[in-house]
């Protein structure tokens, strides 16, 4: 798919057909996810797939204060887990007094997305989340950490794609000469 028509085709779905993900399309997305860059190449996350009846019992998890009620339709989840960053990652920390982790979790999250959306699978990002009930599901210590989900699924034949609406570039950019 050309770049562009992938940026404007894909959006955050949030209503999904009963159409199941198959276990490879989830395993391949992730496996085109790790592709993407991390301070120090030190991939400090772990990716879960959680996909068919599972999938159900863990929307719970993201229904936090009401949101998402449309997550129990979802067919699939990928979940990320925070992991340890590597030593040089740590000291650069440090010294900048700054974290790369959200950094490398918001560029995961944009590989994923994409990714799906080539293959033909639409995605929501989701904030919202029960970390603890999530470190439960997958049986993990509950100060494990999960930055963000990413519903996956099929949006039903009638769904729009939505124009996208952005700010003038003229706003936003200026070239530094």
């Amino acid at each position: 798919m050309d770049i562009e028509q992938l940026f404007l085709k894909r959006q955050s779905t949030r209503e999904y057909s009963a159409k199941s993900v198959s276990d490879e399309d989830l395993k391949e997305i992730c496996r085109l996810a790790t592709l993407a860059p991390s301070a120090v190449n030190s991939q400090p996350y772990k990716l879960f797939a959680v996909n068919g009846e599972r999938a159900k019992e863990f929307a719970k998890n993201v229904q936090v204060l009401g949101s998402n009620k449309w997550a129990s339709a979802c067919p699939a989840f990928i979940v990320i887990q925070k992991g340890n960053p590597a030593i040089v990652e740590r000291l650069g920390q440090r010294i900048l007094k700054t974290e790369f982790l959200p950094i490398d979790v918001g560029i995961l999250s944009a590989y994923i997305v994409l990714a799906a959306e080539n293959m033909g699978i639409q995605t929501c990002i989701l904030g919202m989340r029960d970390e603890k009930g999530i470190a439960k599901f997958l049986g993990l210590d509950e100060k494990a950490q999960f930055p963000l989900v990413i519903a996956v699924g099929y949006a039903p034949e009638d769904y729009p794609v939505r124009e996208k609406k952005r700010r003038p570039l003229d706003e936003i950019f200026k070239a530094v000469k």
